[in-house]
């Protein structure tokens, strides 16, 4: 947890009381819930990918097993697309971020988590990825602060983030932008909207969303922004370090190698981290007014059966080459059914 600094490190010791392997959610769901024979999953643009096809059956395959429906999956090409398919009940199970989580759940109250992938240690205690902030290589020197690299030079750059309803592509660096900048006299009043909008006058010269991760990284390294939020595991499948420490500040990562699409001509273009910020597991997430209890509670012990744990191609091998939504580090990753309140810190970033 040495390197887990930032704005909301702190959340991950906070709430992980009565979280668990087996942690029982007190949430109801609607007293009467009709059973239905298909499961809808619905999928962020990041995940909806050609490449990742084989990682979203894998997963339908759990829940078909585990309830005995049948599973279809809804691909998006825009996270409000997901987040009120998860709230209006035409998806049962979504996979999403804690923002886009929180926004589900604001709409409908039967929104609840699901699981979450745990940390290398096997619990929540580590159970984060990281929102990055990069530049391209060769243009990192302006970032540099002594022995480390400071946010100071963003101000006046064109700047991607990936679309406002993103944890780790909006909520999370841009809050940490405003806490930094709001320490100076010239931007203490600064807000989230100040950076919502470029111009000559505005804190940044042009703003950019991508759409996705694997959009607003393609941005920077297109070169329509200088600097552009994303998170690691998004774009996990398309690059590889090639410098430094992975989620540090400094670290360089280069487009690998036959890279899929939207990476596909932008090979061996790389790109070096100037800020990385803890945040909080990505969820799985159901809508218990379309899903009976008994089949959330069945899901709930499927996804963290051992056999599911085990289970190759979710957890993809460290050194695995196919692409997956899970890696294996330790091999103590496994899913964890956490509470609502689990998502607190996310929640507060708002207030």
């Amino acid at each position: 947890m040495n390197k887990m600094v930032g704005l909301i490190a702190l959340s991950l010791m906070v709430v992980t009381a009565g979280c668990g392997k087996q942690a029982n959610n007190t949430e109801k769901a609607s007293a009467e819930v009709q059973t239905k024979d298909t499961i809808t999953v619905a999928w962020y643009p990041n995940e909806s990918g050609a490449e990742m096809e084989g990682a979203r059956e894998e997963i339908g395959k759990v829940i078909a097993a585990a309830t005995g429906k049948k599973v279809e999956h809804k691909t998006t090409t825009d996270y409000t697309i997901a987040i009120e398919a998860i709230a209006n009940g035409s998806a049962d199970i979504a996979y999403m971020g804690a923002q886009g989580y929180v926004e589900a759940r604001a709409k409908n109250k039967d929104v609840q988590p699901l699981v979450i992938a745990s940390g290398e240690s096997g619990t929540v205690d580590d159970a984060a990825y990281y929102s990055w902030l990069s530049v391209r290589k060769g243009e990192e020197e302006s970032y540099k602060s002594g022995d480390g690299y400071s946010i100071d030079s963003i101000v006046g750059q064109k700047f991607s983030f990936v679309t406002n309803s993103s944890t780790s592509g909006f909520k999370v660096p841009s809050a940490a932008i405003i806490k930094h900048f709001s320490q100076m006299d010239k931007y203490k009043s600064l807000t989230v909207d100040d950076l919502t909008i470029g111009g000559e006058d505005k804190f940044f010269s042009d703003v950019l969303y991508g759409g996705s991760h694997q959009g607003s990284a393609v941005n920077l390294l297109n070169d329509k922004a200088d600097i552009a939020a994303f998170c690691d595991t998004c774009v996990t499948n398309y690059v590889e370090l090639s410098a430094g420490e992975e989620n540090t500040a400094g670290a360089v990562y280069k487009v690998k190698q036959g890279a899929a699409e939207p990476f596909n001509t932008l090979e061996g273009k790389e790109f070096t981290v100037i800020s990385a910020t803890p945040v909080l597991n990505q969820p799985f997430v159901i809508n218990a007014g379309t899903v009976n209890q008994e089949d959330i509670q069945k899901l709930k012990d499927s996804f963290t059966s051992d056999e599911v744990k085990n289970n190759s191609k979710i957890f993809l091998a460290k050194d695995s080459e196919e692409k997956g939504l899970f890696k294996q580090k330790s091999g103590n990753e496994q899913f964890l059914t956490v509470e609502d309140s689990f998502f607190n810190p996310i929640r507060e970033l708002s207030e």
